[in-house]
C-alpha cells in the first residue's frame, strides 16, 4: 500500500468524525440543559458507567467532571453485577453510556437505579432501547457512520466523548468555577505549573529586603548582603513602597561617588518600581521581567497597591519550573 493511501484513510476517518460531530451539534436540545441542572444540583457524586469502549469514555468524562469541581467516579458495567452496585447511593446521579442502549450488562444497573429512584441520565443513540425508555433524562445522540469496516467504534465514541466534555464545561460555567478554583484540582504537572500565581511562589514577610528610604547606603549594603537577593525595596514612613535598588545600581553609583556610604537610599533608588498583583500568573510575571530586563518584581494586593506584600525573584520562577 502506498504512503498516500494511508493519508487518505486518515483524512476519511477524520471526515467521518467531523460529520458525526456536526450531527451531534444539531441534536443538542432541552434534555442537555436538564442534565446540566441536575448535575449542578447533585449533593453527592456523579457516577458514570458504560460497556466496552463506552466504558473507557465514561472513565474519561468522570475524570473531567472531577477536575472541574464535580465529584465523580466511573464503574465497570460487568463489576456492577458482582457487588459494585453498592457504590451507588440514592443521592447520586448515574450516567449510563451505550451506543445501542441495549447492552446486556446495563440491564441490572438500570433495574437497580429505577428500583432505588436514583436519577438516571442515559446517553444512547436508539429510541427503542432499554436505556432510552428507562432514563429520567434522555441524551439521544445521533446514529453515525463508523470508520473501519463501518463497525469499529470511532465516530460514535467521538460523539460520546464530546457530549461528556460539553456537560463538564457547561457545569463548570454554571458553578462559576474560575482558574483559581481549577488550580486547586491540578496542583501538580504542567497544568499546575501554568496556573501558579505570583502569590504561590513569592517571598514574604521578613524575607522581603525592605529598607527605609531615609536610611544611609551603609545600612543598605548590610541588608542587601544579608538577604542575598541582589535587590532592596525602599519604603517611606507610611510603609508604602517608593523605590528599588539593585546591586547593579550600587556598583554604578560607587564608581561615580567615593562617599557611597553616606548617601541616602532615596537618592540612589529607582523610583516607582515595577509591580504586579498577587493574582498575576507566574508565567506573566516572567514575561514582564524579560520585557523589562529585570530580575525582581514587587508584589501587591488589589486593595493596597502601594504596599509591597511580597517579592518575586527570577530564581523563584526557575525553581518552580516557570519558563
Amino acid at each position: 500500500m502506498k504512503k498516500e493511501d494511508y493519508k487518505k484513510i486518515a483524512k476519511n476517518v477524520i471526515n467521518l468524525e467531523i460529520k458525526a460531530l456536526k450531527k451531534l451539534k444539531k441534536s443538542i436540545n432541552k434534555s442537555f440543559s436538564d442534565a446540566v441542572r441536575v448535575i449542578v444540583k447533585c449533593q453527592s457524586k456523579v457516577i458514570l458507567c458504560g460497556v466496552g469502549k463506552s466504558g473507557l469514555i465514561a472513565a474519561k468524562i468522570s475524570s473531567t467532571l472531577s477536575s472541574v469541581g464535580t465529584p465523580s467516579f466511573s464503574l465497570s458495567a460487568s463489576d456492577c453485577s458482582h457487588g459494585d452496585l453498592g457504590s451507588i447511593s440514592k443521592k447520586d446521579i448515574l450516567i449510563l453510556i451505550s451506543y445501542s442502549g441495549s447492552s446486556e450488562e446495563l440491564k441490572n444497573i438500570i433495574k437497580y437505579a429505577n428500583r432505588n429512584k436514583i436519577t438516571l441520565i442515559g446517553i444512547m443513540s436508539k429510541k427503542n432501547s432499554i436505556l432510552y425508555k428507562a432514563s429520567d433524562i434522555k441524551l439521544l445522540i445521533p446514529e453515525v457512520m463508523e470508520a473501519g469496516l463501518g463497525i469499529v467504534p470511532t465516530s460514535s465514541t467521538i460523539n460520546q466523548l464530546s457530549i461528556g466534555d460539553a456537560l463538564a464545561v457547561a457545569t463548570l460555567n454554571k458553578k462559576k468555577i474560575n482558574k483559581k478554583d481549577f488550580k486547586k484540582f491540578h496542583p501538580s504537572g504542567s497544568l499546575g505549573t501554568k496556573l501558579k500565581t505570583v502569590e504561590d511562589i513569592m517571598l514574604t514577610k521578613d524575607k522581603i529586603p525592605f529598607i527605609n528610604e531615609n536610611f544611609n547606603m551603609k545600612d543598605a549594603l548590610k541588608i542587601i548582603t544579608k538577604k542575598k537577593l541582589g535587590v532592596l525595596i525602599a519604603r517611606n514612613s507610611k510603609g508604602n513602597s517608593t523605590g528599588i535598588i539593585t546591586d547593579g545600581q550600587i556598583r554604578r553609583v560607587s564608581q561615580k561617588n567615593n562617599d557611597l556610604h553616606s548617601l541616602k537610599v532615596k537618592n540612589v533608588m529607582s523610583k516607582n518600581p515595577i509591580k504586579v498583583n498577587k493574582e498575576t500568573l507566574a508565567l506573566k510575571a516572567l514575561s514582564i521581567m524579560n520585557d523589562n530586563k529585570i530580575t525582581s518584581l514587587c508584589v501587591n494586593s488589589s486593595s493596597k497597591k502601594n504596599k509591597t506584600i511580597g517579592i518575586i525573584h527570577i530564581h523563584n520562577l526557575l525553581e518552580n519550573n516557570i519558563n
